[in-house]
């Protein structure tokens, strides 16, 4: 076996003691914020039909689906990501190059669900199984992206398969097919987006690794290294020579098993491209400290990495989703003091506010090499004939206390008093079981009253 496999293998049975507490913070985190995304994305047309599929197909309930039903462990998973990514308002990890929680915590969920596990030992499973798609995804690099294949559904699928493989209890010879069987497996294209089919690669990548695990667990075997062995996953789908080091991802080289990167996780606090945020987050801090108010600017210039002038610099957006990936329109309503994180104010009325399309015309957009993806830099330019920079990166963290707050915040603006269900459980995960998260799940997506939760051992 490779480094890689072996390294994937035995983080994958790392104990729960020697996780770092903000990376074990930041697991409980990404929970809620699932939930959150999962219940907001629950009556999206893609969430139903996947829905219509598991009945379809029927099958021992052993799993919750979002809205309240049960399926088998592979299906749950399946439908639960999928409907987890329908609003594209999840986490982002920049270094893995996608989306982390919409693939894993499904599959992590089905799993202990099925095995009546802890809501603990889920966390540290997905933690760990978090850790190894970045790994993986490091690895593929960006070369893998560009070429079409979408990381959170490829690399994610990896993660997915270390979750239900440690929760299924499975050996190191066991984990090594379950990640062969991974590497035949693991499939989702950037093609699919703007279509149900991106979501549906969360689904995917979750379902596999529910896949993948379970027919290890029941013996089933595969090639020795289906990650980096002779004709193995990352060579058949990263360029022959790419182009740079950070294409190659030769970043992970440097990266030991004692190395936790999930922390670097990124919440989306805006129902947008996460490209736009630091954008976002930089005009707000313009708008509350230097009164720099709509009505008086005359003019705006931006500077981003140039990678996301391909994704969000749609200059004229004609519906609400394309308003989601606008640098024009996204300036013109943060500074208005639009809230931008409620996905219900992307309508499709949105793309025609006279308002916002005078504004657009004042905005000119510049891709710099020297900025990262998380930074942005720019300057206002007043009708008094002052100008105005501004500055933000992503990269910087976020004191625990203000992270929770916001996400809370988040909870409540897309889902309501939905949200409530969720965030009881945030000062008691330790203690409760993996189908009381289930069951929180049911009550927040419109059952009744607050969840009921038991203490577990």
């Amino acid at each position: 076996m490779t480094h890689l496999a072996e390294e994937l293998i035995a983080m994958a049975a790392r104990s729960a003691d020697i996780i770092p507490s903000r990376a074990a913070l930041f697991a409980r985190l990404s929970l809620l914020d699932w939930m959150t995304c999962g219940i907001a994305g629950r009556n999206e047309p893609l969430a139903l039909k996947l829905r219509q599929l598991s009945e379809m197909e029927g099958g021992t309930g052993h799993s919750t689906i979002i809205e309240g039903s049960r399926a088998p462990a592979r299906m749950a998973a399946l439908v639960n990501g999928a409907t987890s990514h329908a609003l594209d308002y999840d986490d982002t990890h920049f270094a893995h190059v996608g989306h982390l929680s919409v693939g894993i915590y499904p599959a992590a969920l089905a799993i202990a669900e099925q095995q009546d596990l802890s809501a603990a030992d889920m966390m540290t499973a997905f933690l760990l199984g978090a850790e190894g798609a970045i790994r993986v995804g490091m690895r593929l690099g960006r070369a893998h992206y560009n070429l079409g294949f979408h990381q959170t559904a490829t690399a994610g699928a990896f993660g997915a398969t270390l979750v239900a493989g440690r929760l299924l209890g499975l050996d190191a010879v066991q984990m090594r097919h379950a990640l062969g069987l991974c590497g035949t497996r693991a499939s989702g294209m950037t093609s699919q987006f703007g279509s149900m089919g991106k979501p549906y690669n969360a689904g995917i990548a979750a379902a596999n690794g529910v896949e993948c695990a379970t027919l290890a667990h029941l013996g089933f075997t595969s090639a020795d290294d289906g990650l980096l062995g002779h004709q193995g996953f990352v060579g058949a789908h990263t360029p022959a020579e790419p182009r740079t080091d950070a294409d190659a991802g030769a970043g992970i080289l440097s990266i030991g098993i004692d190395d936790y990167l999930f922390p670097d996780n990124k919440y989306k606090l805006h129902a947008c491209c996460h490209g736009l945020h630091p954008m976002i987050e930089a005009l707000l801090a313009a708008r509350q400290k230097a009164f720099a108010v709509f009505d008086e600017i005359e003019s705006f210039t931006l500077e981003t990495n140039p990678r996301w002038l391909a994704v969000c610099d749609i200059k004229a957006p004609r519906t609400g989703l394309e308003v989601k990936f606008s640098y024009n329109w996204l300036a013109g309503m943060t500074l208005r003091g639009d809230n931008t994180g409620d996905d219900r104010l992307y309508q499709d009325a949105l793309a025609s506010d006279e308002e916002l399309q005078a504004f657009a015309n004042r905005i000119t957009v510049i891709g710099n090499d020297a900025l990262t993806d998380l930074q942005a830099r720019g300057s206002l330019k007043m009708r008094d004939g002052s100008s105005l920079p501004i500055w933000f990166d992503l990269a910087e963290p976020l004191a625990e206390d203000v992270i929770i707050a916001k996400l809370r915040v988040k909870s409540e603006t897309i889902i309501g008093e939905e949200s409530a269900p969720i965030w009881d459980l945030f000062p008691r995960l330790q203690d409760v079981g993996a189908r009381d998260i289930g069951h929180a799940l049911s009550v927040g997506a419109g059952g009744t009253g607050r969840a009921k939760l038991r203490a577990t051992s």
